[in-house]
């Protein structure tokens, strides 16, 4: 049987029963390449490190947010970003409607963000959470345990997509976790990269990309470098979570904020080596393969991918920015200075999450913000006031 990858003595080495876990995934998935004739696709590969019941990363036991986990996301920083994006919620939110999460790791948006709704006079109906990860659910149960009925709303969880939805949707820092298929442009063709065994290790072996994978690849802007190899993302299973999500929103928007690009920037030849990242303990690295179940794996969004998806169950683009103007057009430095500079143990702490969220060099132009809905707001989406980008999509 395989073993658990431990070639980087660069990074934290896992503890005993952690690293069993590991290998007790690397034995699931090397059952899965036996019975697949020897080859899984990269897709299928990241479904099983991520997923896999009891074992995949958000499936495990282990924290994954925070100082203590392997990664922050904004709503971890600290309050600013959610109250930010209340008051684009707000905008955006019918009479009477739901807010819905996917994804809604620790809580911690969903916490402050309908805090700040009930603060704002929109409270939603209800706050809804669809969330696949059962062990992040119960976190999550215990966080918000004490719901907001005094605001009129509650805290509620899904196990599926509910038709006819009516209000707004929020995916933070999800659609950059979809598996997604790896693949290679070459002068003999596109081949889509896999997973086998050699040598006992996971290893990446290719083959020629064939059906779907080749039909939507063969589209895609490539110009092979001087090389002759290009290497890149395909997410097959984003633009049918979108298609799915036009399909099930009556009246409201969708919100979706990541790191990522348009399809120009994305298969750009200075980026020939494609977008997977991995992370562990908070250090960010390439090797999809080290320590199966307890590291992140992900790719950046090809954000004209979703946009197009969504015109396909007939949604419009409301407006599509980097996160920093997303975050100024809402009124972000408005709430920062809400706080007193002299009072420096409490000012200091937001200011670094407002940098953080803001500065080119951190989130505030990797992020973007992609709002999409049947029709543009009367007044126009608050957060793409300025500096909307939907025209490069």
């Amino acid at each position: 049987m395989p073993r658990a990858d431990l070639h980087m003595p660069e990074l934290p080495q896992p503890a005993h029963d952690a690293l069993h876990a590991s290998q007790a995934l690397c034995e699931r998935i090397a059952m899965e390449i036996a019975t697949q004739g020897g080859w899984i696709s990269f897709a299928r590969y990241m479904e099983l490190a991520l997923h896999a019941p009891g074992l995949g990363y958000y499936a495990g036991g282990s924290t994954k947010l925070g100082a203590g986990g392997d990664f922050v996301t904004a709503p971890e920083l600290g309050s600013l970003f959610a109250r930010t994006l209340a008051r684009q919620v707000a905008q955006l939110l019918p009479e009477g409607g739901d807010v819905l999460e996917f994804g809604a790791g620790s809580g911690a948006l969903a916490e402050t963000l309908a805090a700040e709704l009930a603060a704002l006079g929109h409270p939603p109906a209800n706050y809804l959470i669809l969330e696949p990860s059962a062990e992040l659910a119960a976190r999550q149960r215990a966080r918000l345990a004490a719901g907001r009925p005094q605001a009129g709303f509650r805290f509620q969880w899904l196990s599926r997509l509910p038709a006819g939805f009516r209000g707004v949707m929020l995916a933070n820092e999800v659609v950059d976790a979809m598996p997604c298929h790896a693949l290679a442009w070459t002068p003999r063709g596109i081949l889509e990269r896999g997973v086998i065994i050699d040598c006992n290790s996971l290893a990446w072996s290719d083959r020629t990309a064939s059906g779907e994978v080749l039909h939507a690849a063969s589209e895609l802007p490539i110009d092979l470098p001087p090389c002759g190899r290009f290497e890149s993302e395909l997410n097959l299973a984003a633009r049918a979570w979108m298609r799915a999500l036009g399909g099930a929103l009556g009246e409201g928007a969708i919100l979706i904020v990541d790191y990522g690009f348009s399809s120009r920037e994305y298969y750009h030849a200075q980026r020939s080596s494609g977008t997977l990242m991995c992370h562990y303990r908070h250090r960010a690295h390439g090797d999809p393969f080290f320590l199966p179940g307890l590291q992140d794996i992900t790719a950046h969004v090809d954000f004209s991918a979703l946009a197009d998806a969504a015109a396909q169950s007939g949604l419009d683009v409301l407006g599509y920015a980097s996160q920093a103007q997303f975050l100024i057009n809402c009124g972000i430095t408005e709430l920062l200075a809400q706080s007193d500079p002299s009072n420096a143990p409490a000012y200091a702490p937001r200011a670094a999450e407002a940098h953080k969220l803001l500065s080119p060099a951190e989130m505030g132009e990797l992020f973007k913000v992609l709002a999409l809905g049947r029709r543009r707001a009367p007044e126009g989406a608050l957060g793409f006031a300025r500096g909307d980008r939907a025209r490069t999509l």
